[in-house]
């Protein structure tokens, strides 16, 4: 099965495993990879890089131990057996922990291991107490994704209402929460609390009750927030005070979560509107570090490519280095140039579509050649 399709089966899971847990518990390594990973490799770096010694491990070992032997386990039945013998420390931790070991598998390339991965993830989805209730939480999740994406531009914060009330399990509720926590709000619970005064006997029951949850989701939801946003905070806040801004970046841009970036951009703009320029040169220093850290290679190759004079030295580029010509770099190539036509009124990105397109012909002519053999 292609790595790809491997993520999008486990993403799921591993992605509700990470929301569920505390914002201090969360592993921001997952972001740098490591590659040629086996069994045991695989779970001393995720312990390595939790602190974890080997002296610390006793209080971990059967968690850890059972992990393994799920790895190394060929035969569905045993790991059946083994899943029942050891249901109490199949837990929240315990995902968490397998998670993260799927996510480094993935990441790393490692096909065979990930294929084991989703074989054991099936199992433990379906013959757990926590698997179903997680199995369904991502089922609902992605209900919930699909509803609120069919109503497009035209939802409003009565048909958000409307969804959850029509919500069949709090498991849904909570989907709607996670996924549309920006549309509840005063407007939406005043709405909410009119449908309660005009109702009676079972329904406003019904209603007050589902209140009662929205409220003490949004409320949850809020504090973990409110938790990851001062984590990150503090993180970025602590880059800013070292002397070399780029050193320090590049030395952590394994801790690095999406939520840092955004309270990156939040201080770059603060500081642009208050005029503090020493603190501006160094977040754009550090955007700039994180953008060229998750810029795709292909972005890299094509900025060079467009500094270069002409075609002709473009095509003697290439020529020279044939390993640039690949798909990926056509696609992006295709990509960038479509956002520049879109922008047919601005001179700038017009002149850049054309310089784009060129490139795209060249490095098209190339790969042609190159799969043909001449």
């Amino acid at each position: 099965m292609p790595v790809n399709e491997q993520e999008r089966m486990i993403g799921p899971l591993i992605k509700q495993v990470m929301d569920r847990l505390p914002a201090e518990k969360r592993k921001a390594y997952l972001l740098k990879p490591q590659a040629n990973l086996t069994y045991e490799s695989m779970i001393e770096t995720i312990l390595g890089k939790d602190g974890i010694t080997p002296e610390m491990l006793k209080s971990q070992q059967e968690r850890m131990q059972f992990i393994e032997r799920l790895m190394q386990v060929a035969s569905k039945d045993v790991r059946s057996e083994l899943i029942k013998q050891n249901a109490n420390l199949i837990d929240e931790q315990f995902f968490a922990t397998f998670s993260r070991i799927a996510q480094s598998a993935m990441s790393s390339g490692q096909q065979q291991i990930a294929q084991v991965l989703i074989d054991i993830q099936t199992q433990l989805l379906e013959e757990t107490e926590y698997g179903r209730q997680l199995k369904e939480s991502v089922g609902e999740l992605e209900a919930a994704q699909q509803q609120l994406q069919s109503a497009g531009q035209s939802l409003t914060r009565e048909k958000l209402l409307d969804f959850a009330l029509e919500s069949k399990t709090d498991a849904r509720l909570r989907a709607y929460v996670s996924l549309a926590r920006g549309g509840m709000d005063y407007v939406f619970f005043q709405t909410l609390s009119e449908r309660i005064e005009k109702a009676s006997g079972d329904e406003k029951q019904r209603l007050e009750h589902i209140r009662e949850k929205l409220l003490g989701y949004v409320a949850d939801l809020d504090k973990q927030m409110e938790a990851r946003y001062r984590q990150a905070q503090e993180f970025v806040e602590s880059l800013l005070t070292q002397p070399d801004i780029e050193k320090a970046v590049s030395a952590n841009l394994d801790k690095f979560t999406q939520d840092s970036v955004e309270i990156a951009q939040q201080m770059l703009k603060q500081a642009t509107e208050k005029n503090e320029y020493e603190r501006m040169g160094k977040l754009q220093k550090m955007l700039q570090v994180l953008q060229a850290a998750s810029a795709p290679p292909e972005i890299g190759i094509i900025e060079q490519l467009i500094q270069l004079p002409d075609t002709t030295t473009i095509e003697q580029a290439l020529t020279q280095n044939p390993d640039m010509v690949t798909q990926g770099l056509l696609d992006t190539l295709t990509g960038l140039a479509a956002q520049m036509e879109a922008q047919a009124d601005n001179p700038e990105a017009k002149a850049m579509g054309e310089k784009l397109s060129e490139i795209y012909k060249i490095a098209l002519k190339l790969s042609m050649k190159k799969n043909m053999g001449a």
